[in-house]
This record gives C-alpha cells, sequence and structure tokens, in this order.
C-alpha cells in the first residue's frame, strides 16, 4: 500500500505555515529544476555552482528535477546529493530508460524519490515496438531501483485522446511493481494551452487523479502540476488550492510524523 512520507507531509505544512507568516515574492513550495541548466552533458562536475547554492538556499520544500533527460548527464548525481544533503525533497523525473544503468551512482537517502515518466498505453499492441521498448526497460530499471532500497514514485501524463482505461492500467502496473507513490499530470504541450485538447486533457487528468487510490498523491499530483506541466508562473494558486489533504492529513498522522 502506498504510503505518502509522513516528513516530506511536515515539511509541506510548515513550508505553508512560514509563507502565511511570511510571504516572499515568487516562493512556492516546489522548485522546478531543468538538469540542463545546470550540468554539461560531458562534465561530471556541475556547471553553474551559484545556480545550485540558490537552489540549496530556496525555501521550497521539494525540488523536481525534469525537462531534459537528468540521466543523460554525467554529473547529476552530484547535484542530486548535494539538494539532498541541504534538507530538500528531490523528485528525479526520468523516463527511466538509462535508470538500471546509472542507478549505482545514486544513494537510497529518504529524501530522494526517483520519478519515473510512463505513458498511459504504451503496452497497446498498436503501440510502436519502440515504445514497448523503452516501457520494458524503465520496468527494469524500477525493479532494480526497489532491489537497491531507492523510493520510487511513478508519473503518468495524459493526453486529449489518452483513454481513462489507459491510466487505470498503468495505475495497475505500478502497483504491481510496489511503487511508493504515483502522481498524473497533463501532458505538457496541452496543459497550458487554450485549444479543446487542453480542456479535454485537463478533465480527463482530474478523472485519472481518484483512481491513484490515494488522497495524498493525488493531492500531491496538483501541488506538482505547474512544475512538471511547464506551467512555471501559476504555482501558486496550484499549491494552494492542493494544500488542504495534505495539511489534513499531516494533523491525523502527526505520530507517524514525529517517529519520522
Amino acid at each position: 500500500m502506498m504510503r505518502f512520507p509522513p516528513r516530506l507531509t511536515a515539511d509541506l505544512a510548515l513550508a505553508r505555515i512560514a509563507q502565511k507568516l511570511r510571504p516572499a515574492p515568487g516562493a512556492r513550495l516546489v522548485q522546478f529544476v531543468d538538469a540542463a541548466d545546470i550540468l554539461h552533458s560531458d562534465s561530471s562536475q556541475p556547471v553553474s555552482h551559484e545556480k545550485i547554492r540558490e537552489i540549496i538556499g530556496g525555501r521550497s520544500p521539494v525540488v523536481w528535477i525534469g525537462a531534459s533527460e537528468p540521466l543523460l548527464h554525467p554529473g547529476v548525481a552530484h547535484l542530486v546529493r548535494a539538494i539532498t544533503g541541504s534538507g530538500h525533497f528531490v523528485f528525479l523525473e526520468t523516463d527511466g530508460t538509462l535508470l538500471r544503468r546509472r542507478i549505482h551512482e545514486f544513494q537510497p537517502v529518504s529524501r530522494l524519490f526517483l520519478a519515473v515518466r510512463l505513458e498511459p498505453g504504451a503496452r497497446d499492441p498498436a503501440s510502436r515496438s519502440l515504445r514497448t521498448d523503452a516501457l520494458d526497460l524503465a520496468i527494469e530499471g524500477i525493479r532494480a531501483a526497489r532491489l537497491s532500497g531507492f523510493s520510487i514514485c511513478v508519473q503518468g501524463r495524459v493526453h486529449s485522446e489518452t483513454e481513462i482505461s489507459e491510466v487505470a492500467e498503468l495505475i495497475h502496473l505500478a502497483h504491481s511493481n510496489d511503487v511508493d507513490g504515483i502522481v498524473i499530470s497533463p501532458a505538457s504541450r496541452e496543459s497550458n494551452s487554450a485549444n479543446p485538447d487542453a480542456a479535454a486533457s485537463v478533465q480527463k487528468t482530474a478523472k485519472a487523479r481518484k483512481l491513484i487510490g490515494s488522497a495524498w498523491w493525488e493531492s500531491f499530483s496538483r501541488l506538482i502540476q505547474p512544475a512538471v506541466s511547464g506551467e512555471r508562473n501559476a504555482g501558486r494558486s496550484s499549491e494552494e488550492k492542493s494544500g488542504a489533504p495534505i495539511e489534513q492529513e499531516s494533523r491525523a498522522s502527526e505520530e507517524g510524523v514525529k517517529v519520522a
């Protein structure tokens, strides 16, 4: 059964309280980081130490590393260690195809989640073989990471053409691989568009999140949506709307937070 980390629950609640007591322009619960902005594809060390210091000194309890595939950068493990070591939770988004090959470079600390991006419908017989092969590699990576003690979060992206049954199959696949969490978000190219496909994607995403089976992860899906969908300037309102379930459940699990 999936369980939302008590320490992350507490960190989010404390960050919300701090925002209310000491409002800061641009302050967010989730800070998005594009690995390409900090790392160089042929360098084992971060290129921008200034940006790393900025991330570490930030007040966001969650740092989401995504956009360009982070595992293509040799220095990503160094970056993750620096951020988790400063007390932030890190969600490292990846398509999972390189995960098994590079998992030995990371440490399975409690503040690191490997957010493996899986596409609903990838098991469809009509899908291209390349897409199916990528899914198989991602599942192998998930299993290798689980055996090594890492926390795994599956990220499903909903397109306007995605069927709810495909999302249900994806969630079943995630549960069968004993993942720690599931987040569902609209596809980035459709999430902030005014066309009808965007509206369909958002509506399907809301329905799909009900299938997750955890109010905690459903709420967290709404919280991280601006970061994973490219809505960098729309984060504040989304965070405020998604705060209630996590805060309510954090009070209900106060005992768990104390021992985390």
